[in-house]
């Protein structure tokens, strides 16, 4: 499974500067500035905390807390097997990404894979549209986190008045806009206690699975109530959409597909990860796996100790129907500190998004793609090498992006649905230009996974187009009504259109693709250092199948 590739010739790579002595090993400098770029980031997050980046991105209690709405209309069926299945296939796009982030560990990692391998002519417009797809996926991710953590939060206080008082939606913003600043200042000023922060969210989210897995049994057990059989488990299908039961139980997938969709941040923590080529593809292969055992583990239990009839939890008079679910096992005070629980662990989830939203966006910023690059691709010295003002930028945009909450309950999902179509968009292009036009220009890193590296590839490209158009249906059935409806394709058809619209008036002017930082100064011809660089890898692919 594992071959080593990556030996840098001399000739491949420019002498690193100075500053990146204490910034990196010799070895990560050195593949990196194969790439083209110089090291600016400190290199301090470990194999096991880049892991914990993606693993507490996902933070699967919380996680599942958040999409129960998405998989319950399906029942046990949709929520267990759903989730098994969806698991499956997202585990083989963390397979095919891997082989990409070993080969080429980089923070902007798919839009600079997009432009590595795509034809000539569609190198620099897919990769422009890719980095901005990725970058606003990011963002959305951030605040459809925070506005779910509202919620808890909310929800918590709901329950502490036994369900007598319900927040007004201008509540709900000023308690979203408060955990963004939060989010935003604690993202630019702990860099140096963020590997330990993230080792600490690893022990956190599994002590909370543990404890939801035994607490809710006992707990009901404790109570004098039975427990769901395992047939209503494993084989009870409800049905509260319109859709036809089949479809409802695709559209369970949803919760998944959203709650597993942050290993790709493992990716943006190249340039800090200590030995990345072998860092972050493990990063990426254990997150996404535990993410589907202990799922599935966790929807198990949470099956065999809800209520039996679904419509209940599902209109919980708490506004969240895992807050149900613990009231109904836990009692009032069970369930209030089962929730405070999930609400810290919500807040570590937004606050690890942020930093790898932070790093993509810095080096799409480092490409001159974005507005006032020169600005936000700046990385502050005296506050440990962070692109602090990539953080606070990322804050104001979502605090803007946040005002959406206070239309209506449809408009803030349409957060969720630009995290989810962007982000699904920004993981298959590179896969499927690698497919269509670069399969002989790879050259494989520490991971490889082989002769089944094509195969994993097609089937990885045909998921995510799936999931693309799965994001886009409306989940209560067909002909919704304007609160019901689905504005995934609006919004997200508004990013799309909006980034090639703007590419073609105005950036295929100006943007050439990955720059060179390797050399000073960084205005040297973008595409001449791309074409250098690409001929050294076909160089070094050469000589590899030559030995």
């Amino acid at each position: 499974m594992f071959k080593m590739h990556n030996e840098v010739s001399a000739s491949a790579s420019a002498p690193a500067p100075a500053p990146a002595a204490r910034l990196a090993n010799p070895d990560d400098s050195q593949l990196l500035a194969k790439m083209g770029y110089k090291q600016e980031l400190k290199r301090q997050y470990s194999t096991v905390q880049v892991f914990a980046i993606a693993f507490s991105i996902m933070g699967l209690v919380p996680s599942i807390a958040s999409t129960l709405s998405f998989s319950l209309p399906a029942g046990p069926v949709g929520m267990v097997w759903g989730w098994f299945t969806a698991s499956i296939f997202i585990f083989v796009v963390g397979l095919a990404m891997s082989d990409l982030a070993s080969a080429m560990p980089t923070a902007g990692g798919l839009y600079w894979w997009t432009h590595y391998f795509a034809g000539e002519r569609y190198k620099r417009p897919f990769s422009f549209l890719i980095g901005y797809s990725n970058t606003l996926g990011l963002i959305g991710g951030i605040c459809s986190v925070d506005y779910t953590l509202s919620l808890m939060i909310l929800s918590c206080v709901s329950i502490s008045r036994d369900s007598d008082w319900s927040a007004s939606r201008g509540v709900i913003y000023g308690v979203y806009v408060g955990l963004i600043l939060l989010h935003g200042l604690s993202g630019a000023l702990t860099g140096r206690l963020m590997p330990r922060i993230q080792t600490a969210c690893i022990y956190i989210n599994m002590a909370l699975v543990v404890a939801t897995v035994v607490a809710l049994p006992v707990g009901k057990v404790t109570r004098g109530e039975s427990l769901n059989s395992g047939s209503y488990v494993f084989r009870h299908v409800d049905n509260e959409t319109k859709w036809p039961t089949g479809w409802a139980f695709m559209l369970a997938w949803l919760a998944p597909i959203w709650s597993i969709g942050s290993f790709d941040s493992c990716v943006h923590m190249s340039e800090e990860a200590m030995h990345a080529a072998k860092a972050v593809p493990l990063g990426i292969m254990f997150s996404a796996g535990s993410a589907c055992v202990l799922g599935f583990l966790v929807l198990t239990v949470i099956a065999a100790t809800m209520n039996p009839n679904v419509s209940e939890t599902l209109n919980s008079k708490f506004g969240q129907p895992m807050a149900q679910i613990y009231y109904d096992a836990l009692g009032k005070n069970g369930a209030l500190g089962f929730m405070i629980v999930l609400c810290i662990i919500q807040f570590l989830i937004g606050l690890s998004l942020i930093v790898a939203a932070s790093r993509q966006s810095w080096a799409f910023s480092r490409d001159g793609a974005l507005p006032f690059s020169t600005y936000f691709r700046h990385v502050s010295t005296r506050i440990q090498f962070q692109p602090v003002r990539m953080i606070c930028g990322l804050v104001v945009i979502a605090v803007i992006l946040g005002l959406l909450c206070l239309i209506n309950s449809a408009a803030a999902n349409a957060l969720f649905s630009l995290f989810v179509a962007s982000n699904y968009l920004s993981w298959g292009m590179p896969i499927f230009c690698r497919l269509v036009w670069g399969q002989e220009r790879f050259v494989p890193g520490e991971f490889y996974t082989g002769r089944f590296s094509k195969a994993i590839g097609v089937i990885a490209v045909v998921y995510l187009l799936f999931g693309m158009i799965l994001s886009m249906f409306p989940t209560t059935g067909p002909n919704p009504s304007p609160s019901d409806m689905n504005y995934t394709i609006v919004i997200n058809g508004f990013v799309w259109i909006g980034c090639m619209g703007y590419y073609f008036l105005f950036a295929r002017h100006w943007y050439t693709g990955p720059r060179i930082t390797v050399d000073e100064p960084r205005s040297a011809s973008s595409n001449n250092g791309t074409l250098a660089i690409e001929n050294s890898r076909e160089k070094t692919a050469f000589s590899e199948k030559g030995e």
